[in-house]
Parts: structure tokens; sequence; C-alpha cells
């Protein structure tokens, strides 16, 4: 099994617990779960793959179709072993956008767009299967909240890209590029980092 389709599965598997954990922590049915674990674990590739003319991966290929119900099922089964939901939900969203930010950049690598645009498909696979699980959550999507989100995604995926000029192997490449998505992620939240807001406090009250 080629590396980039490896960690597709992976992402692929973060990514559907992620929505299941939030789908659970709305109190919707069997039906909705799975909705919203698809959604969150395709979200992203497919409004990817559409942009650059390819075939939508998980159409063409059912590994990621059974991949999602299983990791589904794996979720619904073992809810009560992942801990808090919150917690749970933060771990696997953010390895979902480490590892899908690196499919997104090897993608624009491959399909020969400028590093401008690879950057962009990184951060739009890994941030856009969250926004759509938020939006029909009724959240705000957390790229668009002031949380260090997006930014993580474009430092791996510009370290990412870059690292393919250096001497360095692939698989180090992807281990050190996922490495500081997470990384970078895990410091904001943990230091309460957050992006300047254009709002003064008076238009914030």
């Amino acid at each position: 099994m080629k590396l980039i389709l490896l960690i597709d599965i992976l992402g692929t598997v973060a990514f559907a617990i992620s929505g299941v954990l939030t789908a659970l922590n709305k109190r919707l049915d069997p039906f909705g779960i799975l909705i919203i674990a698809f959604v969150t674990a395709v979200g992203g590739g497919t409004l990817r793959d559409i942009l650059i003319d390819a075939n939508v991966a998980w159409m063409r290929n059912l590994t990621y179709v059974y991949v999602i119900l299983g990791s589904t099922i794996f979720a619904v089964t073992f809810r009560k072993r992942l801990g808090y939901i919150r917690r749970s939900l933060f771990l696997f969203d953010t390895i979902g956008i480490a590892l899908y930010t690196i499919v997104g950049v090897e993608k624009g690598i491959a399909a020969g767009f400028h590093p401008i645009i690879c950057v962009a498909l990184g951060t739009m696979t890994a941030c856009f299967g969250g926004v759509l699980r938020d939006i029909l959550c009724n959240e705000i999507p957390i790229i668009f909240r002031k949380e260090i989100y997006a930014t993580a995604c474009i430092l791996g995926a510009l370290a990412y890209f870059l690292l393919q000029y250096s001497p360095i192997s692939e698989n180090f490449i992807v281990i050190i590029s996922g490495s500081i998505v997470i990384i970078v992620r895990l410091l904001a939240v943990y230091f309460k980092l957050s992006l300047p807001t254009i709002y003064t406090k008076e238009e914030m009250e």
C-alpha cells in the first residue's frame, strides 16, 4: 500500500471518529451519526478532487466507505472507553487535520499545481470536512473562530512542500510535517493562543 493512501485511510478513520463523537454529543440518531461521520471524513477530500478535476476518491474506491462504516461502528460501540467526548474529539480532529493536510498537498504536487495552490489544497482537505460537520451540527466551525486551526495546517503544508526539496526521506517528511500540525495545534490550545480579533471590546459586548 502506498504511503499516501495509507495516510489517507488513517485520516479517514480519525475524522470519521471525530464526526461520530460530535454527533453523539448532539444526541443524533444512528442515521444522523453515520451521515456526520461520512461528511466529516470525506467532505474536504471531495471538494479537493472536484476542484482539481480528479476522480472523487471514495466513489472510485469503496475502501473509504468500508473504513467509515467500520470506524462509526467502533466509535459508537466503544464510546464510553473513549473517555470524555470533548477531549477525544479534540484528539481525533487534530490527528485528522495533520494527516489530511499531507494528503492534500501531495495531491496538489502530483497534479502539478503552484506551491500556493498545493498549500491551499492541503488546508482545504484538512479543514472542510470539519466545517461541514460543525454546520450540520449547528455549531460555528472552528476554522471561523479565533482558535489556531487552519494556521496549523498551513504551517504543516508549507513544511511538507519545502521538505520535498531536501534529501530527507519521504517517511520522515510525512512525520515532520504531520508533527508540526499537531504540535502547533496542541500548543495553541494549551497556552490558549489565538489569532487577533478585529473587534473592539465594545463591539463584542
